[in-house]
């Protein structure tokens, strides 16, 4: 049966933990779907959360708090003493464990793992710690399975028995040498349905085993797992040692990061904002482009004034501002588009070239199509003066907003800034201004 959470049931949940109705609470909530009871979590205050978390098993418990949204985790975790924490990342992946480390002060960190009762497992969080957080090593998890080359079926079970308690989602099981060097990759089938004498490198695969190494970009590893249309990818370090793996969880996760960060981008938004963030970040965050949009705004002003005495002449030019800054940007946030999704799918210039040729084309068709309507309106408006003045001011500012759309994320990103930029109002400004500049020139030297 499908949950739904609703404010009766969160009422409930509140009024069971006020009378310490543990029962109710066993029944009702503890019983759930973990992805549902951190839906539930997400909706409480932070104790009436805890009061719920320790009870979960602790199996529960590690699934659960890694469903949680992301500054309710946050919040979450600093109410909790070191000690607290540190028993809560021995029930995690190595992956997620150093996740929520990153989070944490230098002096938090030495202090959460020296209480770790997991030796092994602090070891690998802090394998992971040494690598930055948006490289392969920084997202890979330390659990996986592995046979040795030389061993037989019968061995390989048994190690794989043993190595299953710390792995949560088997994939592949890797194929490695006596020095961890990667061999290749065995099916659970070849492995489970062959004779148990049988030695392993007659029976793994050892060809197009597509790896990364520790230091790759997040962004290859995502354009890895979509060309290939991967569920998982081993890690190597630089002697082509098996070190780790990162599973397709993990990159749907940065995929939905990465979105977040562009759409706000986007929007003109300069950094991260968190539903929970503080009325002066958020501030912070919208007032570099809030500002930029003023001053185009005041630059676009400036270029009407300039042309005061042709709008005095012809009144009837004020009425089509509105429709050039609004096209320019329309047109301008389209094509910025299609290059900023082409150079996130990792295409070459070449492609993305082939890209701008196109847009030219539909730029100059959607100009055609727009001129020729608008004159028809203009000089129902005005006169056939008028009308040539709008159609053709409207068909050069679509034609130089689709080549400055397509022309200005390729030249952020040729300078390692985040084409994304241009899709919002960085590109919206520059059109604005541009826009009038040509719309008040063609009408200049149409009407003197």
């Amino acid at each position: 049966m499908r949950f739904e959470l609703t404010k009766e049931f969160l009422e409930n949940i509140r009024l069971a933990i006020q009378n310490n109705d543990l029962e109710w609470i066993d029944k009702n909530v503890l019983e759930l779907h973990y992805v549902d009871i951190a839906e539930i979590l997400d909706e409480l205050q932070n104790e009436e959360a805890k009061f719920i978390y320790f009870r979960l098993e602790e199996e529960v418990q590690a699934d659960v708090l890694m469903e949680l949204e992301e500054e309710v985790r946050d919040r979450f975790i600093k109410s909790l003493s070191t000690k607290e924490i540190a028993e809560q990342l021995e029930n995690l992946d190595s992956d997620d464990a150093a996740d929520i480390l990153y989070e944490l002060s230098d002096n938090e960190i030495h202090e959460v793992i020296s209480q770790m009762e997991d030796d092994e497992a602090a070891d690998d969080i802090v394998d992971l710690l040494n690598y930055d957080e948006d490289t392969a090593g920084g997202l890979m998890q330390k659990e996986f399975l592995y046979v040795n080359v030389d061993w037989t079926v019968e061995e390989a079970l048994t190690e794989i028995r043993e190595q299953a308690k710390d792995v949560e989602k088997v994939y592949t099981i890797y194929v490695v040498d006596d020095i961890n060097k990667l061999m290749g990759v065995l099916s659970l089938k070849s492995l489970f349905f062959s004779d148990s004498h049988l030695i392993i490198k007659d029976l793994y695969q050892n060809k197009n085993i597509i790896s990364v190494k520790v230091t790759e970009e997040q962004e290859e590893v995502m354009r890895l797992f979509d060309k290939y249309g991967l569920v998982s990818i081993p890690v190597l370090d630089y002697q082509n040692k098996l070190v780790g793996r990162i599973t397709i969880d993990d990159v749907v996760d940065i995929i939905r990061e990465e979105a977040d960060r562009d759409f706000q981008l986007a929007t003109g938004i300069t950094e991260k904002v968190e539903d929970n963030a503080s009325v002066f970040k958020i501030t912070r965050a919208r007032l570099p482009w809030l500002i930029i949009g003023m001053l185009g705004g005041t630059l676009g002003a400036k270029v009407i004034s300039s042309f005061e005495g042709n709008i005095s002449i012809v009144p009837a030019l004020a009425f089509f501002i509105p429709m050039i800054t609004a096209m320019g940007g329309n047109v301008g946030v389209q094509s910025s588009a299609i290059v900023v999704q082409s150079l996130a799918k990792g295409n070459q210039f070449k492609s993305i070239f082939s890209k701008l040729g196109k847009e030219l084309l539909v730029g100059l068709l959607n100009g055609i199509i727009c001129s020729s309507l608008i004159f028809g309106i203009a000089s129902v408006f005005g006169t056939l003066n008028l009308g040539v003045v709008v159609s053709i001011s409207l068909f050069v500012v679509i034609l130089f907003a689709s080549v400055m759309g397509t022309l200005i994320p390729l030249i952020l990103d040729k300078y390692d800034i985040d084409p994304a930029l241009a899709t919002g109002p960085f590109i919206t400004t520059l059109n604005d201004v541009l826009g009038l500049f040509i719309y008040f020139t063609v009408a200049m030297l149409i009407f003197t």
